[in-house]
C-alpha cells in the first residue's frame, strides 16, 4: 500500500552531513553511542509521524509520498534541508551584553539572545560575533530511512500525533465513535486547543474534540476510589466462596 498525505507511518532514520558523513540525527541508540552523539534526555527507537504535517524535514515528507514500506536514502541540498547561510543572521554584539548576564563569551558557546538561539563564532576586543543561523545551515545532508509500516489503528495514530504536537508526558486521548476527548494535567492555551481541534478534525475526521484537565490530586482520588472498589469486589468474592452449599 503506497503512502499518501495524512497517512501515519512508523519510521527509523539516520541523518548525516554529505561532505564528511558526520552523524547529526538518529533514532538508533546504539549508533548514537558509537559515534558519540548519545543524549540522555533523547528518546530513541522507531517514531510514528503523520505525512504532510511537517513532523520531519519537509523534503522527507514529499519523497515518501507514493512509496511503500521499505528502506530509502534521500539527499538534500542546503536549501531543502536546513537552509542556506543568511548573512543577516550573523550579528556583531558588544561583549558587555554577555558579561552583564554573567556569561563568559567564547567561540562555540551556544547563547540565547532575546529568545533566539545563536552560536558565538569569534570574540575580539569588546565585540562578539554571533551566528543565529541553524547550526546545519549551508550543509548538504542525506537521510537513510526505514519505513516499518503504515499505522492504521486510530488510537495509535492519535496518541502519536499528540506526542509530537504537545510534547508533554501526562496526556491521553479517549475516542468514542467520532468524538475525541484529550486529557492533560495542565490547562492548554486557547490558541493551541483551537489549532488542535482544526487539525485533528481534518486528519481524523472527528466530529467533536473536547479537552479535559486531570490534575495529580484528581488522579490520586481516582486511584483511592478504585482501590476501595477492588476491595469491595474481593470481599464479596470471598463471602461467596465461604457460603455453604445448599442441597
Amino acid at each position: 500500500m503506497a503512502i499518501k498525505k495524512h497517512d501515519f507511518i512508523e519510521i527509523e532514520y539516520t541523518g548525516r552531513l554529505k561532505d564528511n558523513n558526520l552523524l547529526f540525527d538518529t533514532t538508533d541508540q546504539e549508533l548514537a553511542k558509537k559515534e558519540d552523539m548519545f543524549q540522555e534526555n533523547m528518546e530513541y527507537g522507531p517514531v510514528i509521524i503523520c505525512i504532510g504535517e511537517n513532523q520531519v524535514l519537509d523534503g522527507i515528507d514529499s519523497k515518501l509520498v507514493g512509496k511503500n514500506p521499505g528502506d530509502y536514502k534521500f539527499e538534500f541540498p542546503a536549501e531543502q534541508a536546513f537552509g542556506k547561510k543568511d548573512a543577516k543572521l550573523i550579528q556583531l554584539l558588544p561583549t558587555s551584553k554577555f558579561t552583564k548576564q554573567g556569561i563568559r563569551a567564547m567561540p562555540g558557546l551556544q547563547v540565547d539572545i532575546d529568545g533566539t538561539m545563536g552560536v558565538i563564532r569569534t570574540v575580539t576586543g569588546g565585540r562578539t560575533l554571533v551566528d543565529f543561523n541553524h547550526p546545519l545551515s549551508g550543509k548538504e545532508v542525506f537521510y537513510e530511512i526505514k519505513v516499518n509500516r503504515i499505522v492504521t489503528d486510530i488510537q495509535e495514530q492519535a496518541d502519536a500525533y499528540l506526542n509530537v504536537t504537545l510534547r508533554i508526558k501526562d496526556k491521553k486521548i479517549e475516542i468514542k465513535d467520532d468524538i475525541a476527548t484529550i486529557i492533560t494535567n495542565i490547562e492548554l492555551p486557547d490558541e493551541l486547543t483551537e489549532m488542535l481541534k482544526e487539525k485533528m478534525k481534518e486528519i481524523f475526521k472527528f466530529s467533536e474534540i473536547n479537552f479535559s484537565v486531570e490534575k495529580e490530586d484528581d488522579k490520586a482520588l481516582k486511584t483511592e476510589v478504585n482501590k476501595e472498589k477492588d476491595k469491595e469486589i474481593n470481599n464479596e468474592a470471598i463471602k461467596a466462596d465461604n457460603m455453604p452449599e445448599q442441597d
